[in-house]
């Protein structure tokens, strides 16, 4: 599955071939522009939550969390880790999603795995340009950083 955040409008062709082939993409909110979700779709299906600065009207839309399960495993969807107000261990969740410091990381805390993807949209200040695979198998989870080469 690809995640991806913080596009803020600009979907780069490198993420459309690091996604081909992808059962789902996680948008993490920060879209900019409802043609970005437009262009994943046709990759495979989206799920998308409203980020801080999707403050159009079609980006009211979008729920600002979103529960995905997926082979067993559920997955918990956000923007801003910082308003994450519930336990996901205690709730249930394999992993969160987030996006919006723009940082890439993967951890894992409780036995949850914390993936932010980074940002795939406009380069910010020297913080690299990148989304992240996340790969389901037999309820385990192992997700991938993908720095994308522009």
């Amino acid at each position: 599955m690809g995640v991806i955040s913080d596009t803020h409008g600009l979907l780069r062709p490198e993420v459309i071939s690091v996604f081909e082939g992808v059962s789902l993409i996680i948008h993490a909110g920060d879209v900019g522009r409802p043609a970005v979700l437009e262009a994943l779709r046709n990759i495979a299906p989206v799920v998308a939550v409203r980020g801080n600065t999707d403050k159009d009207a079609w980006a009211f839309r979008l729920p600002l969390t979103e529960v995905v399960a997926v082979t067993g495993v559920s997955l918990y969807v956000l923007h801003d880790l910082s308003r994450l107000d519930l336990n996901p261990a205690v709730s249930g969740f394999s992993a969160v999603i987030n996006g919006h410091t723009h940082e890439p990381a993967i951890k894992k805390k409780d036995n949850v795995l914390f993936i932010n993807p980074g940002s795939a949209g406009p380069k910010r200040f020297t913080l690299p340009i990148s989304v992240a695979l996340l790969h389901i198998k037999n309820d385990s989870l192992k997700a991938d950083l993908v720095t994308l080469n522009v």
